[in-house]
């Protein structure tokens, strides 16, 4: 009986060393296992994350992980790189971007941070006036959109200045907006507005302004003449002197760049009244360098068409074909005939004019005419053209 019961616990101590050994052997063994595991460091899409791995590769680790790697992700390492200890891998998500040029839209997978990095990633160079949005400071979101604007070269001309710049598609307002140029309800601009700007365009800005100006004219005096029936025919006398009267006249007047292009009389008011020149005509018929032998005028009589000149007529010297000064002598009797019809030197009386010489001729004085001298042109033109008798003297 007694042998039977140590037998029994010899079995149990056994059973007991038994399993004390499993446990310490698989204790031991877990031991070893996570010893031998080698730390990373990983940071995925922003993401930091610490792993113990047994993987031999960074393929390896990301495959552990049940992550994907996309050809355009970015990682810090060749996948088929060596797992190391305290190894840091960084790991981005490449993201769909669109970009907008002119009328061209391409969609890029890329990994970048931001738009400026974005850019360079895919060689895109924008010129130093190009406008890019959103700008390229911008944190690069998933499904970006990037719309590039190229600029090109235009004239802009501002009230007759001109000026070489550049400029992004865009509406002429938008465009006189960033460049600061104010507009007046007046101006006009070509283009019109609302037109887009485009290249090589030129903008013409005009400025107009509306200004009054006000002016003094003269009013200027007329000359009346009368009849003086004491004065001998041929000689005037001043009555009264001519004096300019003063009106002050205001003008509505537009400037188109700055030059005149349109005046409008808006008002006037007269500040002095003029007074007109009065002249004394003489009338009164005297008989001048021609003897008279009788009251009554004899010989060959005829009518003749008659018309009247002065000595500063067009193309008159103011000498007679036989040499007489008229200018010297304004109150000269004298008649221009067709010698061939009365000889140069006649002396004959003109009815309604007196006694004259024929003393001059003229290459519209053909056959039955003759051209009567006035010594100025409103006695002239009083005489006019008529048919008179003339009669010869001698």
């Amino acid at each position: 009986m007694k042998n039977m019961f140590s037998q029994s616990l010899s079995r149990r101590k056994l059973a007991i060393l038994s399993a004390s050994l499993l446990v310490f052997t698989v204790a031991l063994g877990f031991f070893m296992y996570e010893g031998t595991k080698k730390t990373v460091a990983l940071t995925l899409d922003g993401q930091e994350k610490v792993v113990k791995t047994h993987a031999d590769t960074v393929q390896d680790i990301f495959d552990e992980l049940d992550i994907s790697l996309g050809k355009e992700d970015y990682l810090s390492h060749e996948a088929n790189t060596k797992i190391r200890d305290d190894l840091e891998i960084v790991w981005k998500p490449a993201k769909p971007v669109t970009v907008l040029q002119e009328k061209d839209k391409k969609t890029y997978w890329s990994s970048a941070d931001t738009v400026k990095e974005f850019l360079e990633e895919q060689d895109i160079v924008l010129g130093k006036h190009d406008k890019v949005s959103p700008s390229p400071d911008a944190k690069l979101k998933k499904n970006a959109h990037i719309a590039i604007q190229r600029a090109f070269p235009l004239k802009l001309v501002v009230g007759g200045k001109e000026q070489k710049l550049w400029s992004t598609s865009t509406t002429v307002a938008d465009f006189l907006s960033q460049q600061g140029v104010k507009l007046s309800k007046m101006d006009r601009v070509e283009p019109t507005l609302k037109e887009t700007v485009t290249k090589n365009a030129v903008i013409n800005v005009i400025k107009i302004e509306k200004v009054t100006d006000v002016v003094e004219e003269p009013i200027k005096f007329a000359v009346v003449t009368k009849n003086d029936s004491n004065l001998e025919r041929g000689k005037q006398e001043v009555v009264t002197e001519g004096q300019d009267g003063l009106v002050s006249k205001s003008y509505e007047v537009i400037l188109e760049n700055g030059k005149e292009v349109s005046r409008k009389l808006i008002s006037e008011k007269k500040l002095k009244d003029k007074q007109d020149k009065v002249l004394a005509m003489g009338s009164k018929v005297v008989v001048q360098q021609v003897s008279r032998g009788q009251e009554e005028p004899q010989g060959k009589e005829y009518y003749v068409a008659s018309t009247a000149y002065t000595a500063d007529c067009n193309g008159c010297s103011g000498f007679t074909a036989t040499g007489y000064n008229l200018r010297a002598n304004p109150n000269a009797k004298v008649i221009a005939v067709d010698p061939s019809v009365i000889p140069l030197g006649t002396k004959v009386y003109v009815e309604g004019y007196g006694y004259a010489i024929a003393a001059d001729k003229g290459s519209a004085i053909k056959g039955y005419k003759i051209d009567v001298f006035f010594p100025s042109k409103s006695d002239a033109y009083r005489w006019g053209t008529r048919r008179v008798k003339i009669k010869i003297l001698n």
